[in-house]
């Protein structure tokens, strides 16, 4: 697209834009990176029983011959456990920093430029709503810290590279995928809640 996606895809959930990080590779490379990203999030989601309504990449030009990527993922949950809805969130960058792992594209600055702090702070405020305690650099009473959850996202990121790479490499391809493709893509389920979700 010739223009920036509308201000909901650049900002985060508080309404804040999003830190933008150079990533010193290709464009479509990049642009790959971020597709993993999306679909990190998107197959935790199901793999969580989230419904994933569009998982996506959008790029755009904000001056002639240079490039910006974001991407999107739109879920619904329905009593989705708390770790596991933190460890979804933590998803995104664990398979994006797993991708330049993977093909060997691997640098300090890279790993840097996957950092997605608007994830981290979207799932401390929704857990917080809950009455669960999730803090970025400690162990709180009765909770848990980003660090753990990170670690219980990587662990399913493992388990489910497969599917995250599958779906990357469709997405990167198409630059949007319905949560039902992704399921088709997966042989996953994308459930559909009965009186909408929660």
């Amino acid at each position: 697209m010739a223009t920036a996606p509308a201000p909901e895809f650049l900002n985060d959930h508080r309404g804040t834009p999003k830190p933008r990080f150079e990533m010193p590779l290709p464009y479509e490379a990049v642009r790959l990176g971020i597709a993993f990203h999306e679909a990190g999030h998107a197959v935790l989601a199901m793999a969580y029983g989230m419904r994933v309504i569009t998982s996506e990449v959008m790029a755009w030009e904000p001056e002639p011959g240079r490039w910006a990527v974001t991407g999107n993922t739109a879920h619904e949950a329905y009593n989705t456990p708390p770790w596991q809805f933190a460890a979804m969130a933590a998803a995104g960058e664990i398979a994006e920093v797993g991708y330049l792992m993977a093909y060997g594209l691997w640098t300090p600055e890279r790993a840097y430029a996957c950092t997605a702090d608007h994830d981290r702070e979207q799932a401390i405020d929704v857990l917080a709503r809950f009455g669960f305690c999730l803090a970025r650099d400690h162990v709180p009473v009765g909770g848990k810290s980003w660090g753990m959850v990170r670690g219980m996202a990587r662990r399913k990121v493992g388990h489910l590279w497969h599917e995250i790479h599958t779906v990357a490499h469709a997405m990167s391809e198409r630059a949007v995928l319905t949560g039902d493709e992704i399921a088709d893509l997966t042989g996953m389920t994308n459930p559909h809640f009965v009186g909408g979700a929660a």
